[in-house]
């Protein structure tokens, strides 16, 4: 009775239910995405009517393969198989798997279509194209050009500097149509470049169509900004293409606010990483679209398809992430004087200090000087005072605590008008240690490593072999007090907090960077380049451990200090207004003497002139090999240098401790490796990486590496070839 019940129930619920389940299910299958078909192999298929080949360039970064590879086009692919269009074809089939005259099998793998052609160099059969991946054109003439330049002159393939150059691809992002192009806008107003010799003129070349080249000394302040938008506005006004590069997104935001508020919004670009994939490859597409005609971006953003470029710009070239750190790791700075050359454009090399690069491009001739004169740099940079070892051995002060009497002072009265900055050299919280009365090194007693009191306590242990030290006494002079040499910004601002306790302390670094901080007294403790730009500028600035800046062991260390001490300092208020400077340096040395006179364009000029009569570069060009020590000997003996070149070496690479995160070109933990160092004259670097590049695919061709590390040692272990390394010791 209840089952009878039950079924007479349900089941007159059911028929009525049955029609909207069936339309739902139907409904669901309809809108259900299809599943994604392999590609065909078009056995059998007619192929295109004209131009029946695809010239294809595979996305295979190993020398070996550094060429184009030709391929049949479908008739049904005719049409959306067009030059520039993302392709996936199948490589690695043999001669053998030949069926109705086609090639086939092989791995499926993605490539550019490069051309179309009536006829193939090859006599044998292709294979067809298998998918055309986008019908959008991402791969112009233009940037496959300047992606083989930037491949030939870093010994690295094609393959490997496109993937550099074209972002993936999001479906979403090419769905979306780009705005229409705006008018060319007004030529601005000169602003603030009136405060240097040649700025007016500068401008006024950019927005008549000329193409000028210039290196450029900015003044100290936040102008620089502003200074840069109007040099873009210029070129715009001129209906052509301008390109900025700057080290990170900071100076990204800076320099795009600043062109939103000369230019309004939709005349730029904006290419960072922060942006998030799609949203950058939708503004790419803007201007690869010629949507957008001025593009500001960080170091990728140096191969930007911008039409009819008129200027590229690079600001803060001796920043080391303007160095890409992926094959072939070109430099910002080279690509866009690539870029001047190729597309006659004009070329802007701008920072508050000056690399030996730059100074190089004016005493060729290449670019011309634009710099303010001195009674403007008198105006607009700060007072720089020294404190030197001497003035350091007679104060106590110095000798007990972390900062010498004149810093003190300069830091209580910055404090009464406004912020402090205090800039220290290394980040992290583990201090290494120094006798407090002779300042020599505390070092370990088993294997004279640097002795570390980690997580702020008291034990001591080595920074290299892990032991702990329990009486350390110092061997120069027996003391055994101790003072840390160098403390990172944590332990920094925790000493100046407890001498400042009414003072609030803000760190910047690597945790944690701060963009701005308020105009209201604060001490700012900082690493270099992590430096936040303060409401009105700061009172005063506090460049510490100057020593250690300037004593390690790289060629450009006293150039990088410089560099780092200035771009700080270019953050303080005037002379006139107050700012202060001090720097716990030597006054003797050349980078300080150039601090204080605030001339960072005599010591690039100085520098070039003691390389030039070293041979070092950039008068010369460099190469380094690097890699296990029997790979290296085997890749010097293979490689066929030219006639001028001159081998420094193999020596050792520092280890790599374990635990320690592995520095871009040093060995993996555990292992030891060594490095050659090869020196060219001037005029013979392009004939330098053509020999490593062709050495370098000869070796990976007998191996049938892919170019990644291996195994093994000897002719089969992986070598590294970087042409001007910036680390050459």
């Amino acid at each position: 009775m209840s089952s009878d019940n039950g079924q007479g129930g349900g089941g007159g619920a059911g028929e009525a239910a049955a029609p909207e389940q069936l339309a739902l299910i139907r409904e669901s299958v309809r809108k259900a995405k299809a599943p994604r078909a392999k590609p065909r192999t078009w056995r059998g298929a007619a192929l295109a009517g004209e131009l029946p080949v695809a010239r294809v360039l595979v996305d295979k970064g190993v020398l070996h393969l550094d060429r184009y590879f030709d391929y049949a086009v479908p008739a049904e692919l005719d049409a959306e198989a067009q030059p520039g269009v993302r392709v996936r074809v199948r490589f690695g089939a043999g001669r053998g798997r030949v069926r109705e005259g086609r090639r086939e099998g092989g791995g499926l793998i993605d490539g550019f279509l490069v051309e179309r052609l009536a006829a193939s160099d090859y006599s044998g059969p292709l294979a067809a194209l298998a998918q055309v991946v986008s019908p959008e054109p991402v791969l112009s003439p233009e940037l496959l050009g300047l992606a083989r330049a930037v491949a030939d002159r870093y010994a690295g393939s094609l393959a490997d500097v496109l993937q550099l150059a074209v972002p993936p691809r999001s479906a979403k992002a090419e769905q979306q149509p780009s705005p229409a192009p705006l008018p060319p806008p007004r030529s601005p107003e000169a602003g603030p470049w009136t405060r240097y010799e040649h700025g007016p003129a500068f401008l006024e070349a950019l927005a008549s169509g000329a193409s000028p080249r210039a290196v450029w000394n900015a003044l100290p302040g936040p102008e620089w900004g502003d200074e840069l938008a109007r040099a873009v506005a210029a070129t715009l006004a001129s209906g052509r293409g301008a390109l900025v590069v700057v080290p990170d997104g900071r100076a990204a935001a800076r320099v795009d606010a600043a062109l939103t508020a000369l230019l309004g919004e939709g005349r730029h670009a904006l290419l960072t990483a922060d942006a998030g994939p799609q949203k950058r490859y939708r503004e790419w597409l803007a201007v690869r679209r010629g949507a957008v005609r001025a593009v500001v971006g960080t170091r990728a953003a140096m191969f930007a398809p911008v039409r009819d470029l008129g200027l590229v710009a690079v600001w803060d070239d001796g920043d080391d992430s303007h160095s890409e750190q992926h094959a072939p790791q070109p430099h910002a700075r080279d690509v866009l004087m690539l870029r001047a050359a190729q597309d006659k454009c004009g070329f802007l090399m701008g920072g508050w200090s000056c690399t030996v690069e730059g100074a190089q491009l004016v005493e060729s001739g290449w670019a011309r000087p634009l710099a303010a004169g001195r009674e403007q740099v008198r105006l607009a940079a700060p007072l720089v005072r020294t404190v030197g070892d001497q003035d350091l051995a007679r104060d106590e002060a110095a000798r007990a605590a972390r900062l010498p009497t004149l810093a003190w002072q300069a830091v209580r009265e910055g404090l009464r008008h406004g912020p402090v900055l205090v800039q220290v050299p290394r980040r992290g919280y583990v201090p290494r240690l120094a006798c407090a009365d002779c300042r020599a090194p505390a070092r370990c007693g088993h294997c004279s490593g640097p002795l570390e009191a980690r997580d702020g306590g008291t034990a001591l242990a080595c920074g290299w072999c892990g032991r702990e030290e329990g009486a350390w006494r110092c061997p120069e002079c027996g003391g055994f007090r101790m003072r840390a040499q160098v403390v990172g910004a944590r332990r920094t601002a925790e000493e100046l907090g407890r001498a400042f306790p009414a003072v609030p302390v803000r760190t910047s670094g690597r945790e944690h960077v701060l963009d701005t901080v308020p105009g209201a007294p604060a001490l700012v403790v900082s690493t270099p380049g992590a430096e936040p730009v303060a409401e009105g500028g700061y009172a005063a600035a506090l460049l510490l451990d100057g020593w250690a800046m300037l004593g390690r062991p790289d060629l450009r260390a006293g150039e990088d200090a410089l560099r780092r001490w200035i771009a700080a300092a270019s953050l303080v208020r005037p002379q006139g207004d107050g700012g202060t400077v001090v720097v716990v340096a030597e006054p003797t040395l050349r980078p300080v003497q150039a601090l204080v006179r605030w001339d960072p364009v005599g010591h690039a000029v100085r520098e070039l002139a003691e390389r030039a009569e070293l041979g070092f570069p950039p008068v010369s060009r460099m190469a380094s090999v690097t890699g296990a020590g029997e790979a290296v000997a085997a890749f010097l003996g293979a490689v066929e240098l030219p006639r001028e070149a001159e081998v420094l070496g193999p020596v050792p690479v520092p280890p790599t401790p374990a635990g320690r995160p592995r520095r871009p070109g040093a060995p993996p933990p555990g292992e030891h490796w060594e490095r050659a160092l090869i020196r060219v004259p001037p005029g013979r670097g392009a004939a330098l990486a053509a020999a490593l590049k062709t050495a370098q695919a000869a070796r990976m061709a007998r191996s049938g590496g892919t170019g990644g590390p291996t195994a093994g040692s000897g002719a089969g272990a992986p070598v590294w070839v970087r042409i001007d390394p910036p680390d050459i010791g």
